[in-house]
């Protein structure tokens, strides 16, 4: 097995262990990731708010645009990544996700505010810069335990977003939430200039245009499909064509890909078993993810005295409870991959074992769930599942791929989880909303749908079941990986290129 933090370039200027400035570093990033990570949950409370003062049903764009830009530019994002600088790149998104806070904030009608939304979705393109740019900078002996920490600390933040979320609606109205975005991306751009360095290593490669606006609206157009049909109907014409010109946009990159001299993604290298299988792994661990995320706190906050056989009737800031083992064993498990990998165990068994967690926390969910301390238990199972899973993955990526086609490769695994994500969640509740609606009057519930237990049943064994496909791909990877060929690059050093190979 390659060491996965060992790359087939000589980067100059190495040092053997961690410093201050080093940690500073990855303090930075780490701190650019909780913004990514509290940025959803943050609006995600606010889009009630956000509606009435609109005067608008259409809330759903407000959390659909900033994952639908993040998941279009993903691709181009890490191309010019590897082709002019990681950290440049990473800077860019950081401040244009500032610029669109900006325009959420003093936008006078909602047109204006999902522009704005949509600006900072360049954010989620983010996790895959950072976890490149330290592959790229960071000593070998640190690279796994940073990559680690980086994409699984983001977990912490879910704890107190809640109270953060309601004490700024409370006394400062919705605009302060963005505001807050505002100041935390300027600080945290200005902290990574100051203490992170430009990856010395870049891509000879010309930038594929063609293959950008294909693949960026096939992923649009399925994107928009998926999220909006529940709402439109799966035969209406207009899911129906957003779906079917989105496979048809995707099919035409594909045919691209095979006559573009430099293509944006090298077809050769994603079909490769261990890059193959481990995007679609970690589409299935982000995808189970989501669902979980989505499914245990409408569960919790269901009243008891309704007598479906779940719900314990807390608030939005009393969900908080359930949060801490959930955020807590996701940075425990990514901090656990990081100590792990650098000791020479393989990323592929920790995330075999983190998506067979994940699957047990589901199964188990789906069985017991009247009880608040089993539930904290099995959230805290499945956190730590999701934490082994998140970290897994960029390591194995490290493993499978040279610096140079780092950013551009993660790119693509990055919209497998954007797509996975976005499609679990709407199986289980097309399953849900068609068979397991709770028969209650709309005047009890105050309109709000809810479901019988065996709903809820079904859509946590639709995750297990989702995560134990995950386990199964995650073992199908090589125990062995080949790194891909590198392709021609340049190492850059004091801005002068000194080595090409």
């Amino acid at each position: 097995m390659i060491d996965p933090a060992t790359t087939s370039i000589d980067l100059p200027g190495e040092t053997p262990n961690w410093s201050p400035r080093l940690l500073f570093s990855l303090a930075s990033i780490m701190l650019l990731l909780e913004i990514l990570a509290v940025s959803y949950i943050m609006i995600s409370m606010a889009v009630p708010a956000i509606s009435q003062h609109y005067h608008t049903t259409q809330g759903a764009w407000l959390l659909t645009s900033f994952l639908l830009v993040g998941a279009v530019t993903g691709p181009l994002l890490g191309k010019s990544a590897d082709v002019y600088g990681k950290r440049k790149i990473l800077l860019a998104c950081t401040f244009i996700a500032a610029l669109g806070s900006f325009v959420s904030a003093v936008a006078p009608s909602y047109a204006v505010l999902i522009v704005g939304r949509s600006l900072s979705g360049v954010l989620i393109p983010c996790i895959f810069l950072s976890y490149s740019l330290i592959r790229d900078i960071f000593p070998p002996k640190t690279v796994a335990l940073s990559v680690s920490v980086a994409t699984s600390g983001m977990g912490l933040i879910a704890i107190p977003a809640p109270f953060l979320t309601g004490w700024f609606l409370d006394n400062h109205g919705f605009r302060s939430i963005f505001w807050f975005f505002v100041v935390g991306l300027g600080v945290v751009g200005v902290l990574i200039m100051l203490s992170t360095d430009e990856s010395p290593v870049r891509l000879q490669s010309r930038m594929d245009v063609l293959g950008a606006v294909l693949l960026g609206g096939g992923i649009a157009g399925i994107l928009i499909a998926v999220s909006f049909g529940p709402i439109w109907g799966w035969s209406n014409a207009s899911t129906l064509a957003f779906l079917a010109g989105g496979v048809a946009l995707v099919a035409a990159w594909l045919v691209s890909a095979r006559i573009v001299r430099e293509p944006l993604v090298d077809l050769d290298v994603l079909r490769r078993r261990p890059i193959l299988l481990t995007s679609m792994g970690s589409g299935l661990a982000y995808g189970c993810s989501a669902l979980f995320t989505i499914l245990l706190p409408m569960m919790a906050m269901t009243p008891a005295i309704l007598g479906l056989g779940y719900g314990f009737g807390v608030s939005a800031e009393g969900f908080a409870i359930f949060q801490v083992p959930l955020g807590g064993m996701v940075v425990v498990g990514g901090i656990v991959v990081g100590i792990l990998v650098g000791k020479n165990v393989p990323p592929r068994l920790l995330m075999i074992v983190g998506l067979l967690f994940m699957s047990a926390g589901f199964l188990l969910t789906a069985q017991l769930h009247d009880s608040k301390a089993l539930l904290l238990i099995f959230a805290g199972l499945t956190g730590t599942g999701m934490g082994l899973a998140y970290a897994a993955v960029p390591n194995l990526l490290i493993e499978a791929v040279p610096p140079q086609l780092q950013a551009t490769t993660a790119s693509i695994v990055s919209v497998t989880q954007s797509i996975v994500a976005a499609v679990l969640p709407v199986v289980a509740f097309t399953v849900m909303n068609n068979s397991y609606i709770a028969p209650i009057p709309p005047e009890v519930t105050q309109g709000a749908i809810l479901y019988t237990d065996r709903g809820f049943q079904v859509a946590f064994l639709i995750g297990a079941a989702a995560a134990a496909v995950g386990a199964i791909l995650a073992a199908l990877i090589p125990r062995r990986i080949d790194q891909v060929d590198a392709p021609p690059a340049v190492i850059v050093h004091e801005g002068e290129p000194v080595l090409n190979r």
